[in-house]
C-alpha cells in the first residue's frame, strides 16, 4: 500500500464526508489503482464474493436505457447472478431492479408540488428499467415524499395515501406498460380503520393489479429516527407474495437489524427479499454492506437493498433528546443500493450521491442449490429455539446462567 501513502491518505483518496465510512465502490476503485492485479483479485473476492466460483458478470443494457441515464444524470449498473446447471430444472432467471433517488424540490415547497416533482423525476428511471426488461422493480422507503418522519411535525401526515392512492395509480401504469411487478413503499392512510397511518409496501402485479401489502414490522427509536410519532409496528406478519416472476417479500428499513425478521420471510418461502430504506451515514453506514448480505446467506435467498440519496433540509430545526444541538436535517442519505445472493456474492453498490438504477439478473435456482449445499434448514434446530422463546416470554423467566461456585466465595 506504499503507493497510497505516497499520493495522499486513504481518507483523502476516498473524499469521505459526514464522518462516515466509504462504500464498497470507492474502496474497490482505490484498491484497483494501488494493488497488483493478482492481489486486487483476491481482495475483490473477499469483498464481493464469487458467484459459482466466478466474479459477477456485467449485463449489456440497451442504448435507450443508457441514454436516459445520461440525460437525467442517474447511475446505471447491471450484473448477473448465475446458478449451476441442473438436469431436472430449467434456469429460473428473473431481472430485478432497485431505484434510489433524492427528493426533487425543497421541503418548503407545497406538498402537491413536491410529490409531483418526485413523480416526474422517477418516470425516466422507471422507463430505463422497463427498456432494460426488468421484471420486478422496488423503490425506496416512502419514495413519494421527503423522509420527514423524525421532525415530529404532523403536517407531513397530509402526504399519506390509501393503498390504492395517487402513487399506486402512477406506478400501475408502468406495471402494465412494461409487464413489471413493482414494490411501492408509501406512507399509508388506512381509511377503514380510523385513518390510521402505517409505513407500508404495496405490491403491484405485472397486470397493474394490487397483489397485497406489507406493513413495517419494527419501528426505530434511535437518534432522530423516532418514527412512532407517525406510525406504530405493523400488523401484517411476514407475507410472501407469489408473483409471475417469483416469491418476493419486503423487509422495510429498520427490520434489517432484526435477524428473526429476515428468518420469518425465509420460512414463508421468499426467494427475493427487498429492504427499502432511508438511513444516514453517521448512524448506519458501517452496517450497510453487512446485514443484508448476511441475511441472504443465512436464509438462502436474494436480497435487494435500497437507500435514498441526499441531504433533506427541513424548515424548522428539531432535537431528539440525545443532547445534540438542534438541527434541520438527519444527515446524508448515502444511497449505495446493491444486491446480495445466497452464495455470499454481491454486486458493487450504486453511487453514494446520485440517483440510480441497479439491475440484476438472478437465477432463482441458486436458492435451492445453496440450501442443498449448506443444509441450514436441516441443521437449524428450530424446536430448540421455539422452547427457548416460549420460556423467555413468560413473566417468571430466568436466564440459563451457570455461575462458577467459587466466584462469590470469600477468600480465606
Amino acid at each position: 500500500m506504499e503507493k497510497i501513502e505516497e499520493n495522499g491518505s486513504i481518507e483523502e483518496k476516498l473524499s469521505l464526508k459526514e464522518g462516515s465510512i466509504c462504500g464498497y465502490n470507492s474502496l474497490q476503485h482505490l484498491l484497483s489503482e494501488n494493488l497488483k492485479p493478482q492481489l486486487y483479485q483476491e481482495v475483490s473476492r473477499l469483498l464481493l464474493g464469487l458467484n459459482c466460483g466466478k466474479t459477477l458478470e456485467t449485463i449489456a443494457l440497451p442504448e435507450s436505457a443508457k441514454s436516459l441515464s445520461s440525460k437525467h444524470d442517474f447511475d446505471l449498473q447491471a450484473f448477473k447472478f448465475s446458478a449451476d446447471k441442473e438436469v431436472l430444472r430449467e434456469p429460473r432467471v428473473v431481472r430485478v431492479g432497485l431505484i434510489q433517488n433524492s427528493i426533487a424540490l425543497p421541503t418548503t415547497a407545497p406538498f402537491s408540488d413536491q410529490k409531483k416533482a418526485i413523480f416526474e423525476k422517477l418516470g425516466p428511471i422507471i422507463d430505463a428499467a422497463g427498456a432494460s426488461g426488468v421484471n420486478i422493480l422496488c423503490l425506496q422507503e416512502a419514495w413519494m415524499m421527503p423522509f420527514a418522519f423524525c421532525t415530529r411535525e404532523k403536517s407531513w401526515c397530509e402526504l399519506a395515501e390509501p393503498v390504492n392512492g395517487e402513487s399506486t395509480k402512477f406506478l400501475q401504469e408502468f406495471a402494465c406498460k412494461y409487464n413489471m411487478v413493482i414494490v411501492s413503499p408509501i406512507l399509508e392512510r388506512d381509511i377503514n380503520h380510523g385513518e390510521t397511518l402505517w409505513n407500508t409496501a404495496v405490491i403491484i402485479g405485472n397486470n397493474g393489479n394490487i397483489i397485497g401489502k406489507h406493513r413495517k414490522n419494527h419501528i426505530p427509536r434511535v437518534g432522530d429516527f423516532n418514527e412512532s410519532t407517525y406510525y406504530m409496528e405493523g400488523n401484517t406478519g411476514h407475507p410472501v407474495f407469489e408473483t409471475a416472476y417469483g416469491k418476493i417479500a419486503v423487509n422495510i428499513c429498520y427490520g434489517r437489524h432484526h435477524p428473526l425478521n429476515w428468518l420469518a420471510f425465509g420460512l414463508n418461502g421468499a426467494e427475493i427479499v427487498f429492504n427499502p430504506s432511508a438511513t444516514v451515514g453517521e448512524l448506519s453506514e458501517p452496517l450497510w454492506p453487512i446485514e443484508a448480505r448476511n441475511a441472504a446467506i443465512a436464509n438462502s435467498y436474494f436480497v435487494g437493498s435500497i437507500n435514498r440519496v441526499g441531504t433533506e433540509i427541513f424548515p424548522n430545526p428539531f432535537t431528539s433528546g440525545d443532547g445534540k444541538p438542534q438541527h434541520s436535517d438527519f444527515g446524508h442519505f448515502y444511497g449505495s443500493s446493491y444486491f446480495s445472493a445466497p452464495d455470499a456474492s454481491c454486486t458493487p453498490s450504486l453511487s453514494r450521491h446520485k440517483d440510480g438504477l441497479m439491475i440484476s439478473d438472478m437465477d432463482l435456482n441458486l436458492c435451492r442449490q445453496t440450501k442443498d449445499k449448506w443444509g441450514f434448514r436441516m441443521t437449524a434446530r428450530y424446536e430448540l429455539y421455539a422452547d427457548m422463546f416460549a420460556q423467555y416470554l413468560k413473566p417468571d423467566f430466568e436466564p440459563q446462567v451457570i455461575t462458577d461456585p467459587l466466584l462469590h466465595k470469600k477468600s480465606s
